[in-house]
């Protein structure tokens, strides 16, 4: 007897039971549901929402493997143990079994409590509940240790992982009910509840908080500053890294969202297999161009003197925005979350751009926080049914007028 037969007779031996949504879960998750539709209007396709978000999970998989390798390069680059690559992706000392091993061993534990605990959560309500396991925290799980920073406790992100499953979506009913993005829910509960742990200059690189606590003032701190281009740009430093290094991701930040080149794959990826919505990526990409040429022409126009503390950031170049921090990773795979975004076409480019335009105007205007896009899209997930319903009405008025035209 196969696994799958011995799954399908355990599935009916705790069918109508408490255990039974935890069978049926595993089950479904492993072979095709045995179940077929007998009665009653129904649509036939070859996908469900567990290989949707399957897929989902595969144009997130370079990030996740790049970010590896990204965060022992960073580790041992802040350490003085090796020189900054020199050729990219073709470099041998970037990717080296060294700069390998450090990732597995802080990002590894970071993806299974992420997993563990959200899924826990899942099946400890679909067990109270009586109902099936739903598939929404697969890609959820992916997301969480991907926009976090390397050195985050573990215990903080079970913390909040189970405030973001729990409050961010089972009060709501559960997937497909929830009106926030429960991935940036959690990464918004860690930044508010923990803050010191989510910015700053020494959390994106792995060993800067130990190293910054053991040496005791001076140019050496500076040595081991893991400061991300954002939090350089927002205390007016120069930075030091090249266009071409900000584009492929050899720079420090959270373990997926460095690499702008893996995100632009990803998100044709999503394009092609139709799941991502190319009308919110693009138009989120001229929201936040829009607002890049606002503050550039600021500039220009020298409203603002160079010593302000927004000077900085106001004054980077407005496609740059597009390359630095989070906001490619949060257009590709947050912003089109298909629950928490518009429904409608022109309401996904009222969405996508004002998204866009809000998190350059966070990211200038918080120098304190200047990463924007979690903040930028949590507002739009709220308003997003908002713009809907004033898209759908507009349509209805529309019909209507024509409809007394012909009538008349």
């Amino acid at each position: 007897m196969g696994l799958k037969d011995k799954l399908h007779k355990l599935k009916l031996k705790y069918k109508g039971k408490k255990m039974a949504p935890a069978f049926n879960a595993i089950h479904t998750f492993l072979y095709l549901p045995n179940e077929t539709t007998h009665s009653g209007a129904h649509v036939r396709g070859a996908d469900d929402l567990k290989r949707t978000m399957n897929t989902v999970i595969m144009a997130l998989l370079p990030c996740l493997i790049f970010g590896m390798f990204n965060a022992g390069y960073q580790h041992h680059l802040a350490e003085g143990e090796i020189e900054a690559v020199a050729n990219g992706f073709f470099s041998a000392g970037f990717w080296s079994i060294d700069n390998l091993v450090v990732g597995l061993w802080k990002v590894l534990p970071l993806v299974v409590i992420s997993y563990g605990v959200g899924l826990g959560v899942e099946f400890l309500f679909a067990v109270i509940k009586g109902h099936e396991v739903e598939e929404g925290y697969l890609v959820t799980g992916m997301l969480v240790p991907l926009i976090v920073p390397i050195d985050t406790p573990l215990w903080m992100l079970a913390v909040a992982v189970i405030f973001g499953v729990v409050i961010g979506k089972e009060v709501f009913g559960g997937t497909g009910m929830n009106i926030l993005n429960p991935a940036l829910t959690i990464r918004a509960f860690l930044f508010f509840a923990y803050p010191t742990w989510m910015s700053g200059d020494k959390v994106w690189v792995h060993g800067a908080v130990e190293r910054a606590n053991e040496i005791a003032g001076g140019a050496q701190l500076d040595a081991i500053s893991g400061e991300t281009v954002l939090g350089s740009l927002a205390q007016g430093k120069e930075i030091s890294y090249s266009v071409a290094d900000m584009f492929l991701g050899f720079i420090p930040g959270s373990v997926g969202e460095t690499s702008a080149l893996l995100i632009l794959l990803g998100g044709l990826f999503l394009i092609f297999t139709k799941i991502g919505s190319w009308r919110i990526m693009a138009s989120a990409v001229l929201g936040a161009l829009a607002m890049g040429l606002i503050f550039n022409g600021v500039v220009s126009a020298e409203w603002i003197s160079e010593g302000s503390k927004f000077y900085s950031l106001m004054s980077t170049e407005f496609w740059h925005h597009l390359i630095i921090g989070g906001f490619a990773f949060g257009v590709v795979f947050m912003a089109t979350d298909p629950v928490t975004a518009s429904q409608t076409n022109k309401g996904k480019w009222i969405y996508g751009f004002l998204i866009g335009f809000i998190s350059i105007l966070i990211r200038v205007f918080n120098p304190a926080y200047p990463e924007g896009v979690m903040l930028a899209i949590l507002l739009m997930n709220v308003f997003a049914p908002t713009i809907d319903h004033y898209v759908v009405q507009g349509n209805i008025k529309k019909r209507m007028k024509r409809l007394k035209l012909k009538t008349a």
